[in-house]
């Protein structure tokens, strides 16, 4: 059954889509396979788009994204999160159980400086400040490097360690942008924005490490 003109209007090509998200059309076709975007194929086997669709997941016209303290991702949310993550992490990871108490609290209290300086980098007002702040987290990480050092723990438990801290924080971001209601351009961004902070803290904690063991 033929679609009216009206609706032929509504569906358009893959480069089209592209133009409208402002993203590549590879992206495109990853999302249209994903389920993400309304698509369907033409009997030549071309995608189809809908154009309201695709317009729905355009940024809102607002000043800026909602912060993440307003999202509920607070430090103290963060911390619960920590909690549950290494009871998990202790089960599989043996290394961790045979740390001192002492040691064990000195992680903590690393990862809770970590977290929070974060928390305030994302959701800084200015580059300034939040350059000021990911230079304190990127200190902190440097200390954890060290703390894991001292603990004996070689260079590949110690990333181990680090990313077990870094998936929570990014499972934390895309819960609060999907119940806050960030748009596609928002979540994405802040996301991207995390992980370039993750990146530098992780080589942080390496060099922390390497210069404490030599």
């Amino acid at each position: 059954m033929r679609r009216s003109a009206s609706r032929d209007i509504d569906w358009i090509s893959l480069a089209e889509a592209s133009n409208v998200l402002g993203v590549s059309p590879g992206t495109v076709r990853r999302w249209g396979d994903a389920g993400r975007l309304r698509v369907f194929m033409t009997p030549g086997g071309h995608r189809r788009f809908s154009r309201s669709g695709l317009e729905r997941l355009l940024p809102a016209d607002r000043d800026g994204r909602p912060s993440l303290r307003s999202a509920g991702v607070t430090t103290a949310r963060m911390s619960r999160t920590y909690r549950r993550a290494t009871q998990v992490a202790s089960r599989e990871l043996p290394w961790i159980p045979a740390l001192s108490e002492e040691q064990r609290g000195l992680f903590r209290a690393h990862g809770h400086v970590l977290a929070a300086r974060l928390l305030q980098y994302l959701d800084a007002p200015g580059p300034e400040v939040a350059t000021d702040f990911l230079r304190e987290a990127t200190a902190s990480a440097a200390e954890y490097g060290q703390i894991a050092a001292a603990a004996g723990l070689s260079l590949s438990q110690t990333v181990e360690g680090f990313l077990r801290f870094r998936a929570p924080f990014h499972v934390e971001l895309s819960s609060a942008a999907r119940r806050r209601g960030f748009d596609t351009r928002e979540a994405t961004e802040l996301l991207a924005a995390a992980e370039r902070a993750m990146d530098e803290l992780l080589v942080a904690t390496m060099t922390g490490h390497t210069g404490a063991s030599r």
